[in-house]
């Protein structure tokens, strides 16, 4: 097995301890250059391969990509709506990927996506939906646009405002 990037042993350790102690971990006192900074970042859990947990955000909320990670972790792992709260006993067969954001960008057509390469934010008033890119099973920017409006509760009727991101993939 090849060592895990910082981001992602972070986000391992971050749900570790919180399963463990009941509170989020402290920072690092040394940070690798890659965890300073702000971005929004996206903590995904897998089991089997199968989706276990995702949760994110899409611009930083906090003062380091560092703590950005070790809530996002937690929450992805405690509070993702869609599953059942991981447990401590199912770690180990947990695979992590952090996607660390660049800042959005609007574009004017959705001929200017391409899901391999762009994640996708749709906005309709304060309803918005975000999809990361290069997730299986999304091929066309048609699907992940429809997959985005369909996660923020926006008809297909509805007029919608587009932006595109790229990001920094660790696993």
């Amino acid at each position: 097995m090849c060592a895990q990037s910082a981001p992602v042993a972070l986000a391992r350790e971050s749900l570790t301890y919180y399963l463990k102690q009941g509170q989020l971990m402290d920072k690092p006192a040394e940070l690798p250059a890659i965890l300073g900074g702000q971005a929004g970042v996206f903590v995904s859990f897998k089991k089997a391969g199968q989706l276990r947990g995702c949760i994110g955000t899409f611009a930083p909320t906090t003062a380091t990509i560092a703590d950005e990670i070790i809530q996002n972790a937690v929450s992805a792992g405690t509070e993702d709506p869609r599953f059942w709260p991981i447990e401590l006993d199912e770690l180990a067969e947990l695979e992590v990927s952090v996607d660390v954001l660049e800042a959005p960008e609007p574009i004017n057509s959705i001929t200017e996506l391409n899901p391999k390469t762009y994640g996708v934010i749709v906005r309709s008033g304060r309803r918005s939906g975000l999809l990361l890119p290069d997730l299986e099973g999304v091929d066309t920017a048609n699907e992940q646009v429809a997959i985005a409006m369909e996660k923020a509760g926006i008809r297909p009727d509805e007029e919608i405002d587009l932006y595109r991101f790229t990001v920094i993939r660790y696993k």
